[in-house]
């Protein structure tokens, strides 16, 4: 196994894995290596639908979007299109997947289906070095609070993608949930700032001046290239992220009005995690 650091913050390249492989031996593997880098990417792995959800529940029960339709046949399986027409890229700006469920991800296994020639790279930021990091008065000030998650309703996932379809069975208004600003990871003990600019919308127990002030601060401060690392795909490339521990942002750099209008297609899978402690 042959591992490459994509940066001094987080991210790996893996070699030598076969992620056909469902056995529980290869599952720890694979484990130990997303909670020591977060984020993991194999290239040249060509697995089929049904790969890619064997993989996905080693890690536990899957979801299913809350507004978005999956695949026909792989309900499980959200297809990521942006078209070439398109300006706008899904997942372009810094979220945790989902966190305003009542039991936000786990964790995501992406697959790249088609790629644009050039853009279309995917950034990550660890928020366990965030939490380290941070301001210490910004620390003991939210250290205890919790704060408001909101879904922005289904417009959000759909409306500004023609190639994304909304899920008919599911209630297309907006719900929150609040969580811990800070929470610890279930798995490693370590702590993780756990809001971000897409979703969190208020800190409870504060007016709305001094939390969106403090917030402001605090998504700045997740932004910080010191605490990321930035991927360039190919195609029949898994990632597979920690989305307790991580933030992250598509770039959408490769839209037509630079001359750079392409397709990009990506098979997204979530696992679905625990009530935030």
């Amino acid at each position: 196994m042959e591992i490459k650091l994509l940066s001094g913050a987080l991210g790996a390249e893996i070699k030598g894995i076969d992620l056909t492989d469902v056995s529980d031996e290869n599952f720890k593997r694979v484990n130990n290596l997303l909670l020591e880098h977060k984020v993991i990417f194999f290239r040249d792995q060509p697995i089929s639908k049904e790969q890619q959800i064997a993989l996905a529940e080693k890690f536990g029960p899957l979801e299913t979007h809350a507004y978005v339709k999956g695949l026909e046949n792989y309900p499980e399986i959200v297809r990521i299109i942006k078209g070439k027409e398109e300006k706008n890229q899904w997942g372009e700006n810094w979220h945790s997947d989902v966190s305003y469920n009542s039991k936000p991800t786990k964790a995501v296994i992406l697959k790249s289906v088609k790629i644009p020639p050039v853009g279309g790279d995917t950034c990550f930021s660890n928020m366990e070095l965030a939490w380290e990091t941070l301001d210490p008065k910004i620390q003991e000030k939210i250290k205890d609070k919790k704060a408001i998650h909101s879904s922005l309703g289904a417009e959000f996932f759909i409306d500004n993608y023609k190639h994304m379809e909304g899920n008919e069975k599911r209630n297309y208004d907006s719900y929150s949930n609040e969580h811990p600003i800070v929470r610890t990871h279930p798995e490693t003990g370590k702590k993780i700032l756990f809001v971000n600019w897409t979703y969190t919308k208020q800190i409870i127990g504060l007016d709305k001046e001094e939390s969106d002030q403090i917030l402001k601060e605090i998504f700045e401060h997740q932004e910080r290239l010191d605490l990321t690392c930035r991927f360039n795909w190919t195609e029949n490339t898994v990632a597979i992220w920690d989305n307790r521990s991580v933030i992250h942002y598509a770039i959408a750099d490769f839209f037509p009005g630079r001359g750079l209008g392409h397709e990009r297609i990506m098979d997204r899978i979530a696992i679905e995690g625990d009530h935030p402690q």
